[in-house]
């Protein structure tokens, strides 16, 4: 016989506190405590004088960041977790810190303060909707969130196989840092990238083509992804971290027009936060559906079943999901 469930008020407050666990945070990386640690300071006079700061600030933050989990704490030592090491330390190449310069933004909080309105309504008020035309947000997007983009990034080529195709052609709407096209064409010595975005917005995607050796082989096409003309006879088409934005109206008139801008045999992929069916896992795909109502006028988290089905509505066919590391999921469909 199971023990009855006592009632425990833990859940509200550590939700209704979350905005000093964020600050927390952000003030660890502000600060380098993890990279400090992972540098061999431990207590807390090394980690205060190798940050700069108070040894009583940092004792009360670094205790805070071990209840959260991100520190250990034994016998007045601080060291790392696993995660911490390999996504929080400077040192490591898989570093996320520099993410919280978009993540943090206020552009985005904002659409977070009238929640309660936006839910009544269903929708944010049209002029706080930040998929505005060259709103420059998304420059500091394209500048901050590359480490988050790299497991997919990485992960792409394989699931397309490109590397042994020969020559082809390859469309990346709403390139952003242009990592999608970049890594394409470094794994094939015969593909050639169009990168569609805003003119500031793919300046970025164009040292980074540089800084990768394909610029030679790198092109971009600057306007509205929903009214440029793209031309036609490409291969492989990549739409990531874009549909969730808009809702599926609109998702559909933007495939059929990647669908007539491929080849018959072209592939387009998507990369979205795909919840289950259920719609509440996994938590963080999950989630993302507030972040789309807080911040568009009409985005959301699509399932798999809603994605194939915009896909299948567009002319694509054989729509496959390919899970990769951290919370999204590739999705690959032909024409």
């Amino acid at each position: 016989m199971s023990s009855p469930h006592t009632p425990s008020p833990d859940l509200f407050f550590d939700t209704a506190f979350a905005p000093q666990r964020n600050a927390a945070l952000k003030t660890a990386i502000d600060l380098e405590v993890f990279t400090a640690i992972d540098d061999g300071a431990a207590k807390v006079s090394e980690i205060a004088a190798r940050c700069g700061a108070s040894e009583r600030g940092i004792r009360i933050l670094c205790d805070t960041l071990t209840t959260m989990g991100f520190l250990t704490k034994t016998a007045g030592r601080y060291g790392l977790t696993e995660d911490s090491t390999t996504f929080l330390s400077k040192r490591s190449a898989a570093y996320l810190g520099g993410t919280l310069e978009f993540l943090h933004m206020p552009e985005l909080a904002q659409g977070f303060e009238n929640l309660t309105e936006t839910v009544r309504r269903g929708t944010i008020e049209a002029s706080k909707d930040l998929i505005a035309p060259e709103n420059p947000i998304w420059v500091r997007f394209a500048r901050a969130m590359v480490p988050m983009m790299m497991p997919a990034v990485q992960a792409i080529p394989d699931i397309l196989g490109t590397a042994a195709n020969g020559p082809i052609r390859i469309l990346d709407i709403a390139a952003g840092h242009g990592m999608f096209g970049i890594a394409l064409a470094q794994r094939n010595p015969a593909a050639e990238v169009v990168a569609v975005d805003w003119p500031q917005v793919l300046s970025v995607a164009t040292e980074n083509a540089a800084a990768m050796g394909v610029a030679g082989r790198y092109r971009t096409l600057a306007g509205d992804a929903f009214t440029v003309d793209y031309a036609s006879g490409f291969d492989v088409a990549l739409l990531t971290n874009f549909l969730h934005h808009y809702d599926p109206t609109a998702c559909v008139g933007l495939l059929r027009k990647v669908a007539a801008a491929l080849k018959p045999g072209g592939r387009v992929v998507l990369l979205e936060f795909v919840p289950n069916e259920d719609r509440v896992t996994p938590t963080m795909a999950a989630r993302f559906s507030l972040t789309m109502l807080a911040e568009t006028a009409g985005g959301d988290a699509y399932t798999f079943r809603e994605l194939r089905g915009m896909l299948a509505e567009a002319g694509f066919s054989d729509a496959s999901a390919h899970p990769v590391p951290g919370p999204e999921t590739v999705v690959v469909a032909t024409k």
